[in-house]
């Protein structure tokens, strides 16, 4: 891709739109960057660093959007706004910060996406690609932009965690290794309430894969099954399928990882559950592949540390553990969250529904929990699905409030489980932020 001399225009001067904007100034365009609401400070002084013309709160620059030769678009803004409206209608090339900066990296790309699991995944990637001595970053949803990293120290290999809505703007993407963790129901709003639009979107990763490149998907997945015929292409590509019942005998006490030689007694992981035992055999295959030993993937994943907010154990409080899992923001991140509790839970969940079927966790919330919290502005979707169970329901509109109910209905022994199942934007800047409240409130509890 040649830029030199032509017109970028940024949408959103975030994380992902700040670092692109610094990666198309260095490669010789004249950019400008528009953003609907406020900028950070930080961001505003990386773009006048590398002086880079920006306008906040409101796109008034129509000039620029009608000349620009590309657009650079934040995964944020949505395909009904307004500015992506009118962008479409004059047929500007539209692509997301992971496609442009792509096109510009001399790195390898180990690309992971899924509903649910792909940020342990990523980031058990780059843990063992770091440990093993490689020069890698880590970016896409999380770490630092890629486009920036590509700008200011390209790396050699790149763990990307890559979400759909980063996806629908990739056109030409294509990592040396993609992996698919699942495909489960989330985000539905942004697709038309649609499933096929949404595997259709996951399925993006693999669209210009070649017959040097891999697939690592979850083989007992239907809607990734349901995938592959949706977007059937010519491309002819290494799939390599990991079937998550394989891994669930624990008899044996170890982790086989299927069709491999590696093999690691489970009570060895830093990592437990069923769930991240299939995590950690994508991360494995993708070490292999490329050429990592056993030896230093087995030390690598008894050091790894998991990110704040997924199953984080926060405090014992009267005989009471306190658990986030805030960034369990589906129906299936939470089955798997209450699968994994062997005592009786108090259960912290609500939020912005996007269009969640709770049929997937109604038995497991009927045999293990015993009161249901409701965190949120509208609860009412909660409240009619499980209202009927005969378990007790609090309706909440606060964290303070939600965590003083959970603490007069919790018994020793039991749990109390932020486990949302829903988005955080109602009453939180996003999930972090309310794993942070809740962390915050519990630590400053005193014991009876």
């Amino acid at each position: 891709m040649n830029i030199e001399g032509k017109k970028v225009l940024i949408l959103g001067a975030g994380e992902s739109g700040s670092g692109a904007a610094v990666l198309a100034k260095i490669k010789g365009a004249e950019v400008f960057v528009s953003d609907a609401g406020l900028i950070k400070d930080s961001y505003k002084s990386l773009l006048t660093q590398y002086d880079i013309p920006f306008e906040e709160q409101g796109h008034q620059n129509l000039n620029f959007m009608k000349e620009a030769d590309l657009v650079i678009k934040s995964p944020g803004i949505t395909e009904k706004a307004t500015i992506m409206q009118e962008l479409v209608a004059i047929e500007k090339r539209i692509v997301d910060e992971i496609e442009f900066a792509w096109h510009f990296t001399n790195g390898k790309c180990i690309a992971i996406t899924g509903s649910n699991g792909k940020t342990t995944t990523t980031r058990l990637v780059y843990h063992i690609l770091k440990e093993a001595g490689f020069d890698v970053g880590l970016a896409g949803n999380i770490g630092s932009s890629f486009a920036l990293q590509v700008a200011l120290a390209d790396r050699d290999y790149y763990a990307l965690e890559v979400s759909s809505f980063q996806l629908d703007r990739c056109f030409q993407f294509s990592p040396e290794i993609a992996i698919i963790t699942n495909i489960t129901a989330d985000h539905l709003d942004r697709y038309q309430y649609q499933m096929d639009y949404y595997i259709s979107s996951k399925l993006r990763i693999a669209q210009c894969l070649d017959q040097q490149h891999f697939l690592i998907f979850n083989a007992d997945d239907e809607n990734i099954r349901r995938g592959f015929d949706l977007n059937s292409n010519e491309r002819s590509y290494q799939r390599l399928g990991i079937s998550m019942a394989a891994l669930a005998d624990t008899k044996s006490g170890l982790l086989r990882v299927q069709d491999s030689n590696f093999e690691m007694p489970l009570d060895q992981l830093s990592i437990q559950g069923w769930h991240n035992r299939f995590n950690i055999s994508c991360a494995v295959k993708a070490a292999q592949i490329l050429g990592i030993s056993n030896e230093k993937i087995s030390h690598s994943l008894t050091s790894f540390i998991n990110e704040s907010h997924r199953l984080e154990w926060v405090k014992s409080v009267d005989g009471v553990d306190y658990i986030n899992d805030s960034k369990a923001t589906n129906v299936d991140a939470v089955f798997y969250a209450l699968e994994a509790m062997t005592k009786k839970v108090v259960w912290i969940v609500g939020g912005v529904d996007k269009g969640n079927d709770y049929r997937q966790i109604e038995n497991l919330v009927q045999n293990k929990v015993q009161t249901i919290i409701c965190l949120g502005i509208d609860n009412k979707p909660l409240i009619e699905f499980f209202g009927n169970m005969g378990i007790p329901m609090i309706d909440c509109s606060s964290m303070v409030e939600a965590i003083r109910q959970a603490r007069l209905y919790a018994k020793p022994g039991e749990v109390v489980l932020l486990s949302p199942a829903c988005a955080s934007f109602d009453l939180f800047q996003n999930y972090q932020h309310r794993g942070d409240q809740f962390k915050q409130i519990v630590k400053a509890m005193e014991l009876c």
